[in-house]
């Protein structure tokens, strides 16, 4: 065949192609023009929806009775409770004195974000739990579940739950600490436990937990300034300046770290503080 007829028949073929294209291209649109609105049109809505929105109404209107003012002020103080419960948390519990011991071992390995603080502060909050799982026990069974089965009021499982939680705190509070803030105050000093106000507890408490945290973080980053000495003087010695000494000193910490199982001695030093 000639190279002309062949080319003639190619150019027939992608007419006849696109024309074929352009006829479904015009079919599908047809469709949707009219096929597509006839159908909305033949549908009928339900009648009743089945699904209801609330409606949600908040306001302020002047209180009548005593009794309104009172309910007022517990809800008030009840949400400023629940806002402050994670301060409560830190100040009252173990969790200060295990969240800093655990960020110096992070620290002193030298490994940045790793652990990351997700994962410390995680392990700190189990760890406060299995410390303080004898006072909770205490406080559950003495004063929240009389005061849910109404058998004391509020004011009984309040005073109740807080003596054990005072007496833990006495246990780890320095004497020295309690005299410090009564130092700053006029108040006479007390002759037993029972006459130290909570108000002064706290703080006390929040300073010694911090002081022995400290002691056991040094106690934590002398093994590992050692191993950056010696690293350090033996780059220094061959001449490599340049280097680092973190960086090689590194793998070294973290060996060393796991050979001794650091973080085992380290939650039995935390468990074994809180021991006395």
């Amino acid at each position: 065949m000639p190279c002309s007829a062949c080319c003639k028949d190619s150019d027939n073929n992608v007419n006849r192609r696109f024309l074929t294209a352009l006829a479904a291209s015009a079919a599908i649109f047809a469709v949707v023009m009219f096929a597509v609105p006839a159908f909305a049109q033949g549908v009928v809505a339900p009648s009743n929806p089945t699904i209801t929105i609330p409606h949600v109404n908040i306001g302020i209107t002047p209180a009548t009775k005593p009794s309104d003012v009172a309910m007022s002020l517990q809800i008030l103080l009840l949400l400023t409770v629940v806002t402050l419960a994670p301060t409560l948390l830190v100040l009252v519990t173990s969790f200060t004195r295990i969240v800093i011991v655990l960020s110096f071992v992070r620290t002193a390995l030298a490994t940045q974000q790793v652990p990351p603080t997700q994962v410390l502060v995680g392990l700190a909050l189990l760890l406060t739990f299995f410390v303080m799982h004898p006072v909770i026990e205490d406080i559950n069974t003495n004063a929240l579940q009389p005061y849910l089965a109404n058998k004391i009021s509020q004011p009984v499982a309040i005073d109740r739950a807080a003596k054990p939680l005072r007496a833990f705190m006495f246990r780890q509070t320095r004497e020295k600490d309690i005299a410090l803030f009564y130092s700053f105050t006029k108040e006479p000093r007390p002759a037993k436990q029972e006459d130290v106000p909570t108000y002064l507890l706290v703080p006390a408490f929040v300073i010694s937990e911090l002081k022995t945290a400290f002691q056991i973080g040094f106690a934590i980053y002398i093994p590992f300034i050692i191993i950056d000495m010696v690293v350090a003087s033996v780059l220094l010695s061959m001449g490599m300046m340049m280097i680092p000494p973190v960086i090689i000193s590194l793998p070294f910490k973290i060996l060393i770290f796991l050979l001794v199982d650091g973080w085992n001695l380290t939650v039995a030093a935390l468990f074994a503080s809180y021991q006395r």
